[in-house]
């Protein structure tokens, strides 16, 4: 935390300004922008269900197409968030301490997203609830519990229903505060969403306790959810998706392109909402340095499938790779290997990794790889299969284009709308980070002669490389050592 003269009262005070006041002209231009993509979503989704997903581009031979593509995209965004809430949290980082509330509401509306994707595929989406084991009007008729589409019903809704239940229970303290200070039916609506919270110890033990249970049944699942996605493609026998490597491969994928999402929404945040003082250069810096890493998993993950191909000497499968890399869809793998492979390694040098319009760009520019990953995997590996009479291109039709694009308009439309209701950083986490880790109380310790010299001069260097203090503030420290 930086800042001079940050207080409880001012924490309070920056962090519920954007929710206590009337939107500024940034987020009504965001929200204009967002309401119109989630129209667009609305208008194709609905078309989708009048006419049939044969308004999809999709034929005979690439039947899984955008639908899928965009659907593991999503539950791809949606992992970051529960890494920063409930990992970081079991290993007390209290870095998350600034980043987590927007990256766990991240979570919950990446996973709303991707839902649609599943009960529009279906076809028959008002029989969507035969994916579950209930009871239903043909009596003995029971899902198969064999088919990896059945896993991720269970597993996206149970990923879906922790997340919104961590998430809303970390909530409460600042809801309570939000309460407290408001007034008429704003304050009774608050009331009712706080659930009595009161403040007492009791109150905060069970809130700890609560956190920490609900974190250790977190972790499991952000492994979990995306290794049973990616049982989709490998519990089946065609060439490139049969393959051991697919559930590491995929989770670590997903937290690459999440904390890429995570980026890109937090430098928005920072700027527009000015939380620079919460916001700081070391989180911007510690997320990139794990989009590097997590960047660099996912290339050698991509090395691993084309050795493995050729070590098996598999005719199918290394045309598979050989029909990626030189086939009709060769710009889409190229581009999948610039974007996830090439450009997370800029992140090795330290301005590129601590400039924020450039950590933007390319948190933007991976999110772009990992969608053309998705694609490269399910089209270029359906569309020429064993059978070379079946042979098929796949193009996009409108639909699936304004489904894609609507998705993310109605992504920032709940996004923005969390933002104007409810606060964007954790009011209560960031409190407990003044007393240890803001700027001007180790600053003062420093003065006053408390650290050592060897830690005075590594907190000099902290400065240097994080905050932004002005030259003469750092001289003064250095003569007070």
């Amino acid at each position: 935390m930086t800042g001079k003269d940050i207080t409880y009262a001012k924490i309070t005070d920056d962090i519920l300004l954007p929710v206590e006041n009337k939107p500024n002209k940034a987020w009504w231009i965001g929200f204009t922008v967002a309401v119109l993509g989630a129209l667009l979503w609305v208008v194709s989704v609905s078309y989708t269900f009048w006419t049939g997903i044969g308004a999809w581009g999709l034929n005979k031979t690439v039947g899984w197409a955008w639908d899928i593509t965009d659907f593991v995209w999503w539950v791809g965004i949606g992992h970051a968030g529960t890494l920063i809430s409930a990992v970081l949290l079991i290993f007390r980082q209290n870095w998350r301490n600034s980043i987590n509330r927007s990256a766990e509401a991240m979570t919950i509306f990446a996973v709303i997203c991707a839902a649609t994707y599943v009960v529009a595929h279906m076809g028959r989406p008002w029989l969507a609830y035969w994916i579950f084991p209930l009871p239903n009007q043909f009596g003995s008729l029971w899902v198969n519990f064999n088919s990896p589409l059945v896993w991720d019903a269970f597993a996206i809704s149970t990923y879906f229903t922790v997340s919104l239940v961590f998430w809303y229970c970390g909530l409460l303290p600042d809801i309570a505060t939000i309460r407290d200070r408001a007034t008429g039916l704003k304050q009774k609506i608050y009331s009712v969403l706080s659930f009595g919270w009161n403040g007492s110890v009791k109150t905060w033990q069970r809130f700890e306790i609560v956190s920490l249970i609900l974190a250790g049944i977190s972790t499991p699942l952000v492994l979990s959810v995306h290794t049973i996605v990616s049982m989709d493609f490998a519990t089946s026998v065609i060439p490139g998706w049969h393959t051991t490597i697919f559930p590491p491969y995929f989770v670590a994928g997903a937290i690459f392109s999440g904390f890429a999402m995570v980026q890109t929404l937090l430098l928005i945040l920072r700027k527009v909402m000015n939380f620079e003082n919460y916001i700081t250069m070391f989180h911007i810096e510690s997320m990139n340095i794990i989009i590097m890493t997590t960047g660099s998993i996912v290339g050698v993950a991509y090395l691993t499938e084309l050795f493995i191909a050729m070590y098996s000497r598999s005719e199918y499968e290394m045309y598979a790779f050989e029909n990626r890399m030189l086939g009709p869809y060769a710009w889409a793998y190229w581009s999948m290997m610039t974007c996830n492979v090439i450009s997370p390694q800029l992140f090795w040098f330290k301005k590129i990794r601590t400039s924020i319009p450039i950590s933007w760009i390319l948190s933007i520019v991976v999110n772009i790889g990992m969608w053309f990953e998705r694609f490269v995997i399910i089209v270029t590996s359906l569309h020429r299969d064993y059978l070379p009479s079946s042979w098929a291109m796949f193009y996009p039709t409108w639909t699936d284009v304004g489904i894609f694009v609507g998705s993310i308009g109605l992504f920032f439309t709940l996004f923005l709308l969390f933002l104007r209701f409810l606060p964007g950083i954790a009011i209560a986490e960031v409190k407990l980070l003044l007393k240890s880790s803001s700027l001007q109380h180790k600053t003062k310790l420093a003065q006053e002669g408390a650290f050592p010299a060897e830690q005075v001069e590594y907190f000099q260097e902290s400065l240097e490389k994080y905050d932004s203090v002005t030259e003469e503030e750092i001289k003064e420290l250095s003569v007070r050592k």
